[in-house]
């Protein structure tokens, strides 16, 4: 049972809070879906932008009824990568992105006409819940890099590697210190802002150590537009089958992201998401702000767990909170100035609230496991959640030459962990009856 709500989901709070709340959840996302940009060369400001459109399109269409922020998805930065290295264009990134987006539309329809019982029979806690902590450990190296490492560039300003800082994870260590007691023994307004608390006082600190570069505010514009990618429709079969090849297979990953934040998110705030207002709309919302990202040159778009994880410590469920994170992200992505101090942030300071939030996605896994009583006794259980950890985390990939087309096909990580997940809750022996019958 979920704890009693400081703001239920149709409550609006006072200005003040509601500035300050929705500031926070903005400063959970903040890290993560320009991290995701960064690292595959598209523009920060626009998964900022796409980011907070999104959660509008989201909140709509799920009847302003999920207080769910949808950021940049991490599940999708391998693939993105490839398609690069094998010489696609930011145009079939985005046709990708597309494609995605519609099988997420397909998967909804089904659900709609359907009923979603038999996509939780595919994907039930014993798949679902390994999955998750796949996706908060898989995230784990990137937080302790966030925290303790700094880039080191050439002559030429480029990236060649980077090194270990004690520095940089003192800020880190500040940072997450101050999250952890915000939470644990403030109360009142200061207790519903662990993250936006332990970014302002690891950011403090790290003015007082020297890590902090003003540099870019004062060569940013005030107003600066965000660089719009729109997807070209070209006769390159061989590149486009190849991003699509490697963007579809990780809808599974997506997919059951999507359900078991669903799962979390309705354990937090004391509702049932995947029945009302349905997993068809959630999926949906999802599918159509990734759509619009697509079109726009933003990254595909997911619920966010860090979000999710500031919820459950902040117990503030109002959707009003959500789009106020989601109406700051589509201003600040305008305001050059803003956009560029928010860039100031250290990268360990936001290391040390990854730590707290990405532990919390995959902590959220192992809730879910026992929430559904599931039975680590069994043999079956067992070997599922095993054999689904180790080729998740582990980093397992399938590579092979798609014959008649010679288009390279490479699945791995969390895609082919659940996938392998699914298929052995299928083959194996002693399938629970709730997961057989209709």
């Amino acid at each position: 049972m979920a704890e009693k709500a400081v703001l239920d989901i149709q409550d609006k709070p006072d200005p003040l809070r509601w500035i300050v709340l929705s500031l926070q959840h903005m400063f959970a996302m903040f890290g993560a879906t320009i991290l995701v940009p960064t690292l595959v060369g598209l523009s920060p400001a626009m998964a900022l932008l796409t980011s907070g459109i999104a959660t509008f399109i989201f909140v709509i269409v799920t009847r302003f009824q999920v207080p769910a922020y949808l950021g940049s998805s991490f599940a999708f930065i391998a693939p993105i990568i490839m398609i690069r290295e094998g010489g696609g264009t930011d145009g079939d990134i985005m046709i990708g992105i597309i494609a995605v987006s519609f099988i997420y539309s397909i998967i909804s329809l089904i659900i709609w006409k359907t009923g979603h019982r038999w996509i939780m029979r595919l994907l039930p806690p014993i798949v679902v819940g390994p999955v998750i902590v796949v996706i908060g450990l898989g995230l784990a190296p990137t937080a302790i890099d966030m925290a303790s490492m700094i880039p080191v560039f050439d002559e030429l300003g480029n990236q060649i590697g980077s090194e270990y800082s004690l520095k940089h994870l003192t800020a880190a260590g500040v940072t997450l210190l101050t999250a952890v007691i915000v939470l644990m023994f403030f109360k009142g307004l200061i207790s519903l802002m662990p993250v936006i608390v332990g970014i302002v006082v690891g950011y403090i600190y790290s003015l007082a150590i020297g890590i902090v570069d003003f540099d870019p505010v004062l060569q940013a514009k005030v107003f600066a537009m965000p660089e719009f990618i729109f997807p070209v429709i070209h006769y390159d079969v061989n590149i486009s089958l190849m991003a699509l090849s490697l963007m579809i297979p990780v809808v599974l990953v997506t997919v059951s992201e999507h359900i078991g934040h669903q799962l979390v998110l309705g354990r937090v705030v004391n509702r049932n998401y995947i029945e009302n207002p349905g997993l068809h709309r959630s999926l949906l919302g999802d599918g159509l702000g990734t759509l619009i990202s697509g079109l726009m040159g933003g990254p595909p778009k997911t619920t966010y767990g860090e979000n999710i994880g500031v919820l459950a410590m902040t117990r503030v469920y109002s959707v009003y909170v959500i789009l106020g994170a989601a109406t700051f992200a589509i201003i600040f992505a305008f305001l050059g100035k803003v956009m560029a101090l928010i860039g100031t942030i250290p990268t360990a300071v936001l290391g040390g609230v990854s730590i707290l939030l990405f532990g919390m996605i995959a902590a959220s896994g192992l809730r879910m496991l026992v929430e559904h009583q599931i039975d680590f006794d069994s043999q079956r259980n067992l070997v599922i959640a095993s054999v689904i950890l180790v080729i998740g985390i582990g980093g397992a990939t399938l590579k092979f030459i798609v014959p008649v087309l010679n288009v390279p096909f490479e699945l791995g990580g969390m895609a082919l962990a659940a996938i392998v997940g699914v298929l052995l809750n299928l083959i194996l022996p002693g399938r629970p009856k709730e997961l057989i019958e209709e």
